[in-house]
């Protein structure tokens, strides 16, 4: 079997066992660049790291296999459901004509394959798969689906797993969160420097108050903690949050940032009765401190004098 008959076979095996609507035609053919337009609301990003090799792989292998597409109703173009990074490397190679697989599907068909196509790439983005699941559950509410994840009397809910096969509900709701995020925000939590926690906890904060909180950390060279980004939620829902309590609150020390500092027993125990307690041990240390630090305070005066 060669690779076309191959890819054709697995396309026809998948679009039967989860009923979606056949290839309006099994041939691969070759179509100009210039009639196929991504998707624009392709949520998953094309890496450069991902570019270099497959556009190596492109020019000594040609494209092995097609992408897919569908016709524009509205134009005489195919938009990509899937291959959006092989459409990019094909481009930049100057390709003129690329392998496809024209199906006959709904946009809202289509954005579903073109999620579901990509949820299971080894590596993905907090806010590729934020859109993703956004853009399927526009997708499936378009087809009159309901898409609020919940019981109810009125009519069959949509289950979990018709979104995800590998997130909850719940977590499925916490990612959509996560496209109310101003882009800025938004980019520190793919760069790992926002917990997704703390995400979803200040995507309840309204645009003006993402950016306040924005310039604060800016300038200070800080984020929010969890604690810190619930309180912060707490006052936009109630309508008294600003840019001085932001300021407040993220002035606050974290519970990871308090000092923990360990002495060894016998270093202080000569100095303290045998039987005292951990209460009185911490007092002693913190008078010892402080008279400590007086004392190097009158020296330092002494010596400007």
């Amino acid at each position: 079997m060669n690779i076309e008959d191959n890819f054709i076979n697995t396309l026809l095996e998948k679009t039967e066992e989860t009923g979606a609507v056949k290839p309006q035609t099994t041939e691969i053919v070759n179509m100009p660049v210039v009639k196929i337009v991504p998707n624009f609301k392709n949520p998953y990003k094309c890496r450069e790291e991902d570019m270099k090799p497959l556009e190596d792989s492109i020019r000594e292998n040609g494209i092995i296999q097609p992408l897919m597409v569908r016709k524009d109703v509205k134009s005489d173009v195919y938009e990509i459901i899937s291959g959006h990074r092989r459409f990019l490397a094909a481009s930049r190679l100057e390709m003129t004509e690329i392998p496809v697989v024209v199906l006959d599907i709904t946009r809202e068909e289509a954005d579903i394959i073109l999620v579901d196509s990509n949820l299971h790439r080894e590596h993905i983005l907090p806010s590729e798969k934020a859109f993703a699941y956004k853009m399927k559950m526009d997708a499936l509410k378009k087809q009159g689906k309901r898409t609020d994840l919940t019981s109810d009397q009125v009519g069959p809910k949509l289950s979990a797993k018709e979104v995800s096969d590998e997130d909850s509900a719940s977590q499925v709701k916490r990612y959509i969160r996560l496209t109310k995020l101003i882009p800025k925000l938004l980019n520190m939590v793919d760069e790992n420097k926002i917990s997704f926690s703390v995400g979803v906890e200040l995507s309840y904060l309204s645009k003006a108050e993402q950016t306040d909180l924005f310039k604060f950390i800016e300038k200070e060279l800080c984020t929010p903690s969890l604690a810190q980004a619930q309180k912060l939620k707490k006052l936009s829902q109630e309508g008294t949050l600003n840019a001085e309590e932001i300021s407040s609150i993220m002035k606050q020390p974290k519970a990871n940032q308090v000092v923990t500092v360990k002495i060894p027993e016998d270093k202080i125990s000569k100095y303290m009765k045998s039987n005292a307690t951990v209460k009185e041990k911490e007092d002693f240390l913190a008078k010892a401190v402080e008279y400590y630090g007086k004392h190097l305070l009158r020296q330092k005066d002494r010596g400007a004098r």
